[in-house]
């Protein structure tokens, strides 16, 4: 196959070299001399130099031996000793909703209950009399004030439009709101929060109560509107080094999207699907296996290079940043003002009995699935760790590689048993970065030590997964979530905040580490190792030039890093203006 070259800056040096050699020979289409290609291999070699042929790595050494690969129609690339690695990979985020979320109009980066407040007033103003005012995925916690704005103040800057802040698993909602959705002190869904003195809603809502808001149906898209959003999320991150996503909440259309893209050869990036199980009005072995039969014999790993199945999937409990995390102990009086919790004996929300997670996961076990759960609490983390030994003890689960999403507060009895399980640990370092201060002055300075423990999960042999949860907005920092993985990795090395400040120091990785739980652990997570995540021979061609080295730039710097190169399938699909 000829390698159709795509066009490069004028800074990258490209030079043809016409040699003639023995026809039999294969030569390479690709060759990059004169870097430092990190392998991430199980030495974690450093080379010179990197071949491909067609799609796959054909060989990585020295300079003098990537020559002798190359043909009359090599393309060779002087990388000027500039950093190469592996395609990165995200474990866990949400391309598909994140593609379309800006479509109508960009979602605002707000700090502060100031800036918040102006937006909503501005919104107000320039939007139809009456028209609803929401915010998505927004996350009192996150504002330097670390508080929901109260209902008096979003009633002064939007008495006439009914206001929604929606975080996902809680949110807050304006009088006009209550008015419009007939919530009062006479509703009766737990999800409406009130005032125990006077019984009336204080604006917080729980996700239950969600449905009773008479928010306007947004308008839907169709499938080509779809298809488009998702080919450019796509690209932006390849301006980021990924080349694989594992998708987060899977569904039986987004595996027909993404396959439609795929036969089209227009993915930019590999895609593992989590399948979300679909909710049961009543949670039984018999309806759980009756649900698992309707994905009509796909199992995890089904697919090819491109698209393939991955864990099968359940919501746990809520979040922490909606205080709906399902904790061990009660979440305290400092959440009242935060999340309107002012029972002093709330633990979080559960969303199964422990018997129906048991028959959820035995289910799941029994049909080669891989499994994993979004669960954000302590207690969470400990249940389904005790139904996964449960399960295992009747058929293993080790090599079908359970893991955890989120999880975010781990014991030492928790890793302990997730290393002898085989447990991986689905990880978010936004959520460190973005809330460890947060989770510190709500839950307490013991329950910070075992927030985000990277250190010593590594050290107990339990394998970090590293992901974004990127869920709305296009910008790569200023997401909800943040998907640059630079950032991420900068994170897990320095345990430094979006605040400055750095948090239980001695749970920091070393670089290589934080490295790997982009790239070849990921390729675990999906059971790609052999073909991905390391640059091998005979691996696919997915690859990363980097403007600055990862290993040992100024620990600042890291964040910083951007992608120059990023290679996929043995093709460049994205090039930075950034000279060389």
């Amino acid at each position: 196959m000829k390698f159709k070259y795509a066009p490069l800056p004028l800074i990258l040096l490209i030079i043809i070299i016409t040699q003639p050699g023995c026809n039999s020979m294969k030569y390479a289409d690709l060759i990059l001399l004169n870097g430092k290609i990190v392998t991430v291999n199980k030495e974690f070699a450093i080379c010179e130099g990197v071949a491909i042929s067609d799609n796959k790595i054909m060989a990585a050494g020295t300079n003098g031996e990537m020559r002798k690969l190359s043909g009359n129609k090599t393309q060779i690339v002087d990388l000027k000793g500039r950093t190469v690695i592996p395609g990165l990979i995200d474990s866990h985020l949400h391309p598909e909703s994140a593609s379309v979320s800006e479509l109508e109009t960009e979602i605002p980066d707000v700090h502060t209950i100031e800036q918040l407040l102006n937006w909503i007033r501005s919104s107000a103003i320039n939007s139809g009399s009456g028209s609803w005012v929401i915010l998505q995925k927004f996350f009192p916690t996150r504002l330097i004030e670390m508080r929901q704005p109260t209902l008096a103040e979003l009633d002064s800057v939007a008495p006439d439009h009914p206001v929604f802040l929606n975080g996902s698993f809680g949110g807050m909602i304006n009088s006009k709101a209550m008015q419009l959705s007939g919530i009062t002190s006479e509703t009766s869904d737990p999800g409406v929060i009130k005032d125990n003195r006077t019984g009336a809603p204080t604006g917080f809502i729980r996700s239950s109560a969600f449905a009773l808001l008479k928010v306007p149906r947004q308008r839907e898209l169709s499938p080509a509107e779809r298809e488009k959003a998702l080919v450019k999320m796509l690209a932006r991150y390849n301006q980021y080094g990924l080349t694989s996503l594992i998708s987060g909440t899977g569904s039986p259309e987004s595996l027909k999207m993404y396959r439609n893209l795929a036969d089209r050869k227009m993915l930019t990036t590999r895609i593992s699907l989590n399948m979300l199980l679909p909710e049961m009005e009543k949670v039984t072995r018999e309806s759980v296996t009756e649900m698992v039969k309707k994905y009509n014999g796909i199992t995890t790993a089904d697919g090819d290079e491109w698209v393939r199945i991955g864990s099968l999937k359940v919501f746990l409990d809520g979040g922490i940043l909606t205080g709906t995390a399902f904790m061990k102990e009660p979440w305290g009086t400092k959440a009242v003002s935060i999340f309107g919790i002012e029972d002093p004996d709330y633990l979080g929300v559960v969303n199964f009995t422990r018997q129906e997670l048991a028959d959820i996961v035995s289910v799941a076990n029994e049909y080669n699935w891989s499994f994993t759960a979004h669960a954000t609490g302590e207690a969470s983390v400990e249940r389904l760790l005790d139904v996964y030994d449960e399960v295992n003890r009747k058929k293993s689960i080790k090599e079908r590689r359970f893991s955890i999403i989120h999880g975010n507060f781990f014991s030492d009895e928790s890793i302990k048993k997730m290393m002898e399980l085989g447990v991986y640990a689905n990880l978010q370092p936004a959520w460190f970065y973005k809330d460890s201060e947060a989770m510190e002055m709500i839950l307490g300075s013991e329950k910070i030590i075992i927030f985000h423990p990277y250190r010593t999960m590594t050290d107990a042999g339990v394998m970090i997964n590293g992901g974004s949860d990127h869920m709305v907005k296009w910008d790569a920092t200023s997401s909800i979530n943040p998907y640059n993985p630079f950032l991420a990795m900068w994170t897990m090395v320095t345990r430094t905040t979006e605040r400055g400040n750095q948090i239980t120091a001695s749970e920091a990785l070393a670089r290589e580490e934080a490295l790997k739980a982009y790239t070849i652990n990921n390729a675990y997570a999906s059971f790609e190792e052999s073909i991905k995540g390391s640059i091998e021979p005979g691996k696919l061609a997915d690859l990363v030039v980097l403007s600055d080295d990862i290993l040992t730039c100024p620990e600042d710097k890291i964040k910083e890093i951007k992608s120059l190169l990023t290679i996929l399938d043995g093709k460049v699909i994205y090039t930075s203006p950034v000279n060389f």
